[in-house]
């Protein structure tokens, strides 16, 4: 495994908790070794998408100012023609065979099926439908 791709239920926990993003590198890397983390630009969207569900605009400045240091520390990777044609050629397999896969979980996973890494999440159930991904449950 290269690295590993970040799911938001793992960035979500943690900031919950109080961490700082330094904290959630440095945990992720205490548990897979001195591996390269990185977050899809989906999970970006994941949580901008929350931030500004956010019932106090102080929750939500904290959330956006979270957000920005993550952006500033981790890779932040774009969804790319080739992570597009991956996508959609699992989606079709896995819809022929019967089985739905939420598009944010979709669009992740070929991510990480591209550049070879894991996706680290707390929610592997969603992301084991994504045939030869690696899952790392944190």
């Amino acid at each position: 495994m290269a690295g590993v791709i970040l799911d938001s239920s793992i960035i979500i926990a943690a900031e919950r908790r109080g961490q700082t993003v330094l904290q959630i590198l440095e945990g992720v890397r205490a548990s897979q070794g001195d591996t390269e983390v990185g977050v899809s630009v989906v999970t970006i969207a994941e949580l901008v998408h929350g931030a500004y569900r956010a019932k106090t605009t102080a929750r939500q400045e904290r959330r956006l100012e979270f957000i920005e240091r993550l952006t500033r520390d981790v890779p932040v990777h774009p969804v790319s023609l080739e992570i597009a044609r991956l996508a959609g050629r699992i989606e079709g397999q896995q819809e022929g065979k019967g089985i739905q896969v939420a598009f944010e979980d979709l669009l992740l996973g070929a991510t990480a099926l591209h550049l070879g890494h894991a996706v680290a999440t707390l929610n592997s159930r969603d992301f084991q439908r994504i045939p030869g991904l690696s899952i790392v449950q944190l």
